[in-house]
């Protein structure tokens, strides 16, 4: 899924995205925590559903690879 995923310094300031496209992974990723299916997010970027779990997988691995830290109290 890896292969989905470009960050090109000339692209979106480096941010990753959906490789051939200007779509930010974490467009994709915003759009799913706000409560979107996948085809919705799909259909609304222009992508295939394919590239958004690529960004969903692209997303968790970036987090399993993060030293975590317990939040603050709110």
């Amino acid at each position: 899924m890896r292969e989905r995923i470009s960050i090109d310094a000339a692209v979106q300031h480096g941010k990753p995205v959906i490789r051939g496209t200007r779509v930010p992974v974490v467009r994709l990723i915003g759009g799913l925590a706000g409560g979107m299916t996948i085809e919705q997010v799909a259909d609304e970027y222009g992508v295939t559903e394919t590239d958004v779990r690529a960004a969903l997988t692209y997303a968790s691995e970036l987090i399993e690879q993060e030293e975590h830290h317990l939040l603050p109290p709110s």
